[in-house]
């Protein structure tokens, strides 16, 4: 197997949980701490040793372009000032990183932002990253992937144990053979399951290995009740075509950024690991029931009249 250098991040959602910020703000470029989501999954990217994005993007997402693009204005700004460390992150991705955008015509799901970017892949394995799942993890979570995929040269997906009340938000996996305890042979992928159906309670989260054959059974599967195309259902036809698909328990803790729950999660997660911001952060949670809290402490909210 050869190595895997290409990825397809699908960024053209219309993120509507988030609304209205994001009427004219894409989501992937939501801020967590500094940066923004689709940031953190880059230099993930990057640390796995995959140099080539093709970002799926749509209407109103050209700020994703800007903001990995070069500003010469701005570094020579903050050149002056002693402060180009601001932005030694991006420089960093600039050196390491080429990006290419392609415009998804419809919001016709991720199985159709995925093979919109076909052109770009030849015959080789490729990765996908979705922008809502931020991993943190030692090991970048996209090289835990391809230590599998390189081990049994087949496609190779991600997954987490969920609640099984939660199986419904999820695509999930039914397990053909357990190699070893976060080792799966998969036979096949159930899209959002009902809890009394689910063939297991592990749920497909946003990092993927994949054969180039999943193009032809993007061309090949039908589009759901919503006319989508689903990558599970894509992912599913590949196996009962001979591919085998493997699923392997990722290790780190994942965010789901795709609500504003998780959204905030992920800020006060990474800012607790984080070495200026986790002091205050610890001394935020760990005084909100005092009396002395002026943040958090309802009886010091003062209320009167105008």
């Amino acid at each position: 197997m050869a190595d895997v250098v290409k990825a397809i991040i699908p960024a053209g959602g219309l993120g509507t949980r988030f609304l209205p910020f994001t009427k004219a703000v894409p989501k992937e470029l939501l801020p967590i701490l500094n940066k923004p989501a689709i940031q953190y999954i880059v230099e993930e990217g990057l640390a796995s040793d995959i140099s080539q994005f093709f970002v799926i993007t749509s209407k109103g997402k050209s700020a994703i372009e800007d903001h990995f693009d070069p500003n010469v204005e701005l570094e020579l700004l903050l050149k002056e000032r002693n402060q180009l460390d601001l932005i030694s992150s991006l420089e960093r991705i600039a050196r390491a990183a080429q990006f290419c955008y392609i415009r998804q015509s419809e919001p016709l799901g991720l199985g159709h932002a995925i093979w919109s970017a076909r052109h770009t892949i030849g015959k080789e394995y490729f990765g996908v990253f979705l922008p809502d799942d931020i991993i943190i993890s030692k090991v970048p979570a996209m090289l835990q992937l391809l230590k599998i995929a390189r081990q049994e040269k087949a496609s190779v997906i991600a997954v987490q144990e969920v609640p099984i009340e939660q199986v419904s938000s999820y695509g999930v996996i039914s397990i053909k053979k357990q190699l070893t305890p976060n080792l799966f042979q998969v036979s096949h992928v159930v899209e959002k399951p009902d809890q009394k159906e689910s063939p297991s309670n592990l749920a497909i989260v946003g990092r993927y290995v994949l054969s180039n054959k999943i193009f032809a059974s993007l061309e090949q599967i039908e589009a759901d009740k919503k006319g989508e195309l689903q990558l599970t259902d894509a992912i599913s036809h590949m196996m009962h075509n001979n591919e085998k698909v493997f699923a392997f328990k990722i290790q780190g803790m994942r965010y789901d950024v795709g609500n504003p729950i998780g959204w905030i999660k992920a800020i006060i997660g990474c800012a607790l690991q984080d070495p200026q911001c986790a002091p205050h952060i610890t001394k935020l949670l760990e005084d909100r029931d005092l009396i002395e809290s002026f943040t958090l402490n309802r009886s010091k909210i003062v209320e009167h009249s105008l």
